[in-house]
This record gives structure tokens, C-alpha cells and sequence, in this order.
């Protein structure tokens, strides 16, 4: 009984965890790769919308250079 008792509530848990906090979408992703003789830069941007409704935009900017 205890055995069954301990599946069963696992069981639940693997699938309430999903369900409970849902998954964003993205809206729009943009990605600018500029290369000059000293390096190369790479600028991102993302916009997503989450479950609850809020709208959160993300920009990265990656630079490397060459030696």
C-alpha cells in the first residue's frame, strides 16, 4: 500500500511540474554578425512572451577578437 501510495504521488509530480509553469514563446529573434579586420561582433536580440502574459525582450552583444 505505502509502495503504490509513493508511485502514485511521484507519478503526479512529473506531470503537475509542466503543466503548472507553462513555457514561453518566442515573438521574434534577430541575430547581426559583423565582421571587421580586428574581431568579429555578434548582437542578438529576443523577444518572448511568458505564460503570464509579460512581454520580456533580451539583447546580447558577443565580441571576440583577433590577436
Amino acid at each position: 500500500m505505502k509502495r503504490s501510495i509513493i508511485v502514485g504521488l511521484l507519478g503526479i509530480s512529473m506531470v503537475g511540474i509542466p503543466a503548472l509553469t507553462g513555457c514561453e514563446r518566442e515573438l521574434s529573434h534577430e541575430k547581426q554578425v559583423e565582421q571587421s579586420p580586428n574581431g568579429t561582433t555578434v548582437k542578438e536580440k529576443k523577444v518572448t512572451e511568458n505564460p503570464n502574459g509579460s512581454i520580456t525582450k533580451t539583447e546580447t552583444k558577443d565580441s571576440s577578437h583577433n590577436p
